[in-house]
């Protein structure tokens, strides 16, 4: 159903998507909502998913399970997240658990996380990138990581005084031992196929 409202100038102007709209995309397509436009993508390819997939092993047993690391972490992969008028969905996210000490019954989060992990593509560089990184710094997201199995690098940011710090990198097979999950250490080679 397409809505319009009247702009400043009489022109018709979208108005701003909805959450009925992300709820009547195609199931086959990821919806997010951000800065009042709908976007819609294509569900990841093999490359994206392996990376997710690993990495949600790889920080998820020590952080989330207490198997082998420190544990006090919810991880989830794809979680929905409603920060404000915004609806994202990460590839992974994190919330420490003294922060969320009971796990929601609800189909989506409104509590922003303390991390969170981009896998780019083609589809989803530029919004990735440009649309969901600065929300995440709005709403106080500690960490942000960016992973490219296209390039085969990790780019890690810690959110500072509102702007993101790069504080490491990674390529290829290079060790990983970053904030805020310096507790292990893993090869980031485990993420390629």
């Amino acid at each position: 159903m397409a809505r319009t409202a009247v702009s400043r100038n009489d022109a018709p102007a979208a108005a701003p998507a909805t959450y009925q709209d992300v709820l009547d995309a195609p199931a086959h397509r990821v919806a997010e909502i951000v800065d009042g436009a709908l976007h819609t993508n294509p569900r990841p390819a093999a490359p994206h998913t392996r990376a997710s997939s690993s990495l949600g092993v790889k920080i998820g047993g020590p952080f989330d399970y207490d198997r082998g690391g420190p544990g006090g972490w919810w991880i989830l992969d794809e979680p929905e997240l409603h920060l404000g008028d915004d609806v994202l969905v990460p590839d992974l996210a994190g919330w420490r658990r003294e922060r969320m000490p009971t796990y929601p019954d609800t189909a989506y989060f409104t509590l922003a996380p303390d991390w969170a992990c981009e896998v780019l593509s083609a589809s989803t560089r530029r919004l990735d990138l440009h649309g969901k990184r600065p929300i995440y710094a709005r709403e106080g997201v500690g960490h942000l990581w960016l992973v490219d199995p296209e390039d085969r690098t990790l780019e890690a940011f810690e959110l500072r005084s509102g702007e993101w710090v790069l504080i490491a990198t990674a390529k290829d097979d290079d060790s990983v031992c970053i904030r805020p999950f310096d507790a292990v250490t893993f090869s980031l080679g485990d993420l390629w196929p």
